[in-house]
């Protein structure tokens, strides 16, 4: 056989063979941090991006996606979650939490990062207890009270070592994305002074949920003097700091804050979203930098319910779709400084959520339970964590079962101690 022939003839062999894991062919792709915003093909094969593009063929493909009318971005990371579940205390560090997996990929998440639920203490048990078993990425911010989120633990000046937590931060630095203070009653600035300074040792942000305010601990001088460029003002249209001046006007400090470079970010919360701080802000101009949720067993089933829910309010409240999609990917990854996330580039993990943007008559309920009603409305149709399907919603992913090739099923064995195997793996 001549050689050009052989050539030719692996040429054609090649082409014959699949090209991609999976291919999601004809969505809408919005990736801010690549400028996309326009129909594009995205190829993942062992489990990354290899190609965005227009026209990439399906019978290339193992599986397809037809996303047409549906929306494609990097899938979204909510910086405010607490997920340090099954301690067996009746608080944040324990009942309050949830499991991840249970509430990430149904909602488009593909990254959670748990707010300060454990402390430099017990971060090791909450490392073995939830992160190590979860499929869903789960990183943290290290609460600066050693005992994290457990009962009186966030309002004991002892338990605030930021030495401990710069040990505990730098022995994880690939799970431990900053810093986090919350819930603090009394008049001084312990809690952020500590932070702050374990930040510092670290080059890592701090989280502020800015708990007790009055005399000289103000919102003011947080926002002037003591939180530094990056760090993040979480729960910023609650109102109960003074967000907004008796005069219906933002707080000068908001914006002198945002200048200063802190960040902004909604948390969203049983208790941390209203109306009335959240449109007069957002009239102003006043946007987030990045939309989470502060999810846990009381915001769920109120008013927050979830990650899309409280980016749709955001989209009912004028700010674009491709706006609230940066807030929930590259923004938010470049809040934990974790830029490896939160884009579709070539070569990085395949984290990506399809989604739906339903027109209709909805309601929006904020955490006094007041509603607002909206016309617009996200609902995650497909979720990929690292080139798997691990959410699809109406089978997007699947073979129609008259085509599938159904394995014929077996009897179970029975062990020695006569259980059945069936539903184990």
């Amino acid at each position: 056989m001549r050689p050009w022939l052989i050539v030719l003839l692996g040429v054609g062999c090649l082409q014959a063979q699949t090209t991609y894991d999976l291919l999601i062919q004809g969505g809408h792709v919005i990736d801010p941090k690549n400028g996309i915003d326009d129909i594009r093909d995205v190829a993942i094969l062992n489990g990354r991006i290899v190609q965005v593009a227009q026209g990439l063929p399906a019978e290339a493909a193992r599986t397809v996606i037809d996303a047409k009318g549906l929306y494609v971005s990097p899938g979204w990371i909510d910086i405010h979650v607490h997920v340090y579940a099954g301690t067996g205390l009746r608080a944040l560090t324990g009942d309050q939490s949830v499991y991840p997996d249970g509430f990430s990929f149904r909602t488009g998440v593909t990254t959670m990062v748990d707010a300060g639920t454990a402390g430099w203490r017990n971060f090791p048990d909450f490392k073995e207890r939830v992160i190590d078993r979860a499929r869903t990425r789960v990183l943290a911010f290290l609460n600066i009270c050693g005992v994290g989120m457990a009962p009186f633990g966030e309002n004991n000046p002892a338990d605030m070592d930021p030495a401990g937590a710069v040990y505990v931060a730098r022995q994880y630095p690939e799970l431990i994305v900053g810093f986090k203070v919350a819930h603090y009653d009394q008049p001084d600035w312990l809690d952020i002074d500590r932070a702050i300074e374990a930040g510092k040792a670290t080059g890592l942000p701090v989280m502020v949920d800015f708990g007790w305010t009055g005399g000289d601990r103000t919102i003011e001088k947080l926002l002037r003097e003591k939180l530094r460029p990056g760090d993040i003002y979480t729960h910023c249209y609650s109102g109960h700091r003074d967000e907004l001046l008796p005069s219906g006007e933002l707080n000068p400090a908001m914006w002198d804050g945002r200048k200063r470079g802190i960040l902004f970010d909604v948390g969203h919360g049983a208790g941390s979203f209203y109306w009335n701080i959240a449109v007069p802000a957002l009239k102003a101009g006043f946007r987030p930098d990045t939309i989470s949720t502060d999810l846990h067993t009381s915001s769920m089933n109120a008013g927050m319910k979830d990650l899309p829910n409280v980016m749709s309010k955001l989209l009912n409240l004028g700010v674009p779709l491709k706006d609230v999609i940066r807030m929930v990917t590259w923004s938010a990854a470049q809040a934990i400084r974790h830029p490896e996330l939160g884009s579709l580039d070539v070569g990085t993990e395949a984290d990506v959520t399809v989604f739906a943007l339903e027109q209709g008559q909805f309601g929006f309920v904020d955490a006094a339970g007041a509603r607002m009603d909206g016309t617009q409305r996200l609902r995650p149709e497909v979720t990929i964590r690292a080139g798997r399907v691990v959410w699809d919603l109406n089978g997007r992913a699947s073979v129609d079962w008259r085509r599938f090739p159904y394995k014929k099923r077996e009897r179970p064995q029975r062990g020695l101690t006569g259980v059945s195997s069936v539903g184990q793996k």
